[in-house]
């Protein structure tokens, strides 16, 4: 029999090493090293039997969508595609307290009405998993509870002939298999913990939903293969001091990716968001220096956001850079390309950015916009509270093109405005002359010099373009 021996594993990453060290090699973490038991004996390999032949086709041929389970939470199902696929794993992360339990007890007591749904917690007890659902009135809703940790256990009660059609595990990393000598939420743990949910979920075909934390880079814990072994990874986003939260598509077998869906918190839980553009502008003040309308694009879903600049002189030798619900470094390249294009000094003082809402901007086609904001903010004349821009800035100055221009301009004409700063395409079929573009005079600019000219004119930015 082979001698039993321990390895050190990286609970961030997975690395395997001989022997334990502060940081690992790997992913640079520190202190996340743990010495864990390896198995008695190395397989033998595929010597001494051999395999069946699998059968090969072809890429042609058809096969019927898949049918979905429809929450009738719009958000949720907007994100999902449209709604949950029988036998499909789906890994739900976000910071403590951002609302991941509260969305699922909510999804789980809607289909409770159609299907068998099964909500176990390994973090909570079942008395409190009914103080929340009293809370968000959800108590006659026919969901089952269970408080349980233990893989074997839970796997038993599910692996039947007649299991329940939606499952919440919550969360993985609480989840242990006694095979194993490492502690609940280790590498080993959560790797086989969910390879054993997810197989019994496809075997027997119903919907399950993982609960994962998140390290304080706001990454899945764990290992990375468990959002490679899942079908879907929603990550639930959102800042504290906002009741706006953002479900985030990052990867979906059965739906588009980077779909997002808006919701609000309040004191009877969660509630989407149909209109989200006018939810994150209903604060917003016209005709104020700094500030500018963003019409972007969220998954498929347009969305306006309002953008807020403050430059101000500088007091020390370093001029200070604060950067809400942006890429820091994509500022630092507008200020850049503001001041070595068009002559500008904006450099030379602090910057203050800030996406108004708590929403995260991650599209190039808001730098047109920032540059606006930053404009505004140091000639101190607002730009037009009717006008909405959109555009990414190159290195050389030049104003490029961005996809879903037309869906930008409806969403914004939707909303009561005017006009609109946009790229001057030059695409075939496309006029680089400025024309009104349906409801919406569009402005187009082909290079960043353009847009500060407007700021030189002053009142023509103020009022915008006659319609």
């Amino acid at each position: 029999m082979a001698k039993s021996s321990s390895r050190f594993v990286c609970q961030q990453c997975g690395s395997v090493s001989a022997r334990w060290a502060g940081k690992c090699d790997s992913c640079g973490a520190w202190n996340s090293i743990i010495e864990e038991v390896a198995p008695d004996s190395v397989p033998k390999g595929l010597s001494g039997k051999s395999g069946r032949r699998i059968d090969l086709v072809g890429l042609q041929g058809a096969a019927a969508p898949p049918p979905r389970l429809v929450t009738h939470i719009s958000e949720l199902d907007r994100v999902a595609g449209g709604g949950l696929v029988p036998g499909s794993a789906i890994l739900v992360g976000g910071d403590p307290g951002i609302g991941k339990s509260t969305l699922l007890l909510q999804a789980v007591a809607a289909l409770s009405q159609q299907v068998e749904c099964v909500y176990i917690s390994g973090e909570e007890a079942v008395d409190q998993v009914r103080l929340r659902a009293r809370r968000l009135d959800l108590t006659t809703a026919p969901v089952q509870l269970a408080s349980a940790t233990n893989l074997r256990d839970i796997v038993a009660s599910l692996d039947v002939a007649q299991p329940p059609m939606v499952v919440v595990i919550d969360s993985i990393q609480t989840m242990y298999l006694d095979a194993l000598d490492s502690a609940p939420g280790t590498v080993a743990q959560v790797r086989a913990c969910a390879a054993e949910l997810i197989r019994v979920a496809k075997r027997r075909g119903f919907v399950l939903l993982l609960v994962g934390h998140v390290t304080k880079d706001g990454q899945i814990a764990g290992p990375r293969v468990l959002e490679h072994m899942v079908d879907a990874v929603l990550y639930f986003e959102g800042e504290r001091g906002h009741p706006f939260r953002i479900l985030r598509a990052v990867k979906n077998r059965f739906g588009a990716t980077d779909e997002i869906g808006v919701f609000e918190m309040t004191d009877r839980g969660l509630e989407g968001v149909a209109n989200p553009s006018a939810l994150f502008l209903a604060e917003r003040r016209g005709n104020v220096s700094g500030s500018c309308v963003f019409a972007g694009v969220e998954g498929s879903r347009p969305m306006l956001v309002e953008i807020q600049a403050l430059v101000s002189p500088s007091s020390g030798a370093n001029p200070r850079r604060a950067v809400i619900g942006w890429d820091t470094g994509r500022l630092a390249m507008v200020l850049a390309v503001l001041d070595t294009r068009c002559g500008l000094a904006l450099g030379a003082n602090d910057v203050y950015l800030n996406v108004a809402g708590g929403l995260r901007i991650s599209e190039p086609a808001a730098d047109l916009a920032v540059a606006a904001a930053l404009l505004s903010s140091a000639s101190d004349i607002p730009v037009a509270a009717d006008r909405v821009v959109f555009g990414e800035i190159g290195l050389s100055g030049e104003i490029r093109a961005v996809g879903q221009a037309e869906a930008r301009l409806k969403e914004a004409a939707k909303l009561g405005f005017a006009s609109a700063l946009v790229p001057a395409l030059h695409r075939k079929g496309v006029s680089a002359k400025p024309a009104p573009e349906g409801p919406i005079s569009a402005q187009r600019l082909g290079h960043v010099q353009d847009l500060t000219a407007l700021f030189r004119q002053g009142n023509n930015l103020a009022s915008g373009p006659k319609r």
